[in-house]
């Protein structure tokens, strides 16, 4: 019986940690994240959390991951539901616009692109790895308003994507600078332009 639920308090354990690191990340950064502050916060001790994590790379590898889950959680996820085409894609959109409400203070994803863009390594490889499947997953759901006849036949895939990433930039930047509440509604004018200059 012991032995059963050993896993089952390590992974728990595992969790508890990967929740504190991440919300530390929020607001430092991956490259603000220290092992001893991790450790007084979740009430362990040094060798304690590095039992989960062999180091501190390997912990923010880890949070990264976290995100990822949460992110496609909130974000994609519902969004699949809806029918495919411009609904899905809308609500992509929306639902990614509540995430950066949500995470006006601090987004670990975003924030990690600009602490790795200019390095090498394997965070560099792993926000690289992650930023270039969420924009696969934006351009598969283009592809399909398109074949729904939502969107002109002939739309480029990566260049709405691009555009659809860089007014989400827009509207973190402008979030945390003078809240989400403008952002947010001069994201939602910028993005009905946008879809009706792809639209048949």
């Amino acid at each position: 019986m012991t032995t059963a639920t050993l896993p089952s308090k390590r992974a728990s354990t595992r969790d508890l940690i990967l929740d504190h690191a991440y919300e530390l990340a929020r607001n430092d950064g991956l490259e603000g994240l220290s092992i001893g502050t991790l450790a007084i916060d979740v009430g362990m001790s040094k060798s304690g959390l590095f039992a989960h994590f062999g180091s501190r790379e390997d912990l923010q590898l880890a949070v990264l991951d976290t995100g990822t889950r949460r992110f496609t959680a909130k974000v994609l996820l519902p969004a699949l539901k809806r029918p495919r085409g411009l609904p899905r894609l809308r609500s992509i959109v929306a639902n990614w616009l509540e995430w950066g409400r949500e995470y006006q203070s601090g987004c670990v994803l975003l924030s990690a692109t600009s602490e790795y863009d200019g390095r090498n390594g394997a965070l560099h490889d792993k926000v690289v790895q992650q930023q270039a499947g969420w924009r696969g997953e934006l351009q598969k759901a283009i592809a399909q308003a398109a074949a729904e006849g939502h969107l002109r036949s002939d739309t480029d895939t990566a260049q709405l994507a691009f555009e659809i990433y860089a007014l989400m930039l827009g509207v973190h930047h402008d979030a945390g600078l003078f809240g989400f509440d403008e952002a947010g509604q001069r994201a939602a004018q910028a993005f009905e332009r946008l879809w009706r200059s792809w639209q048949t």
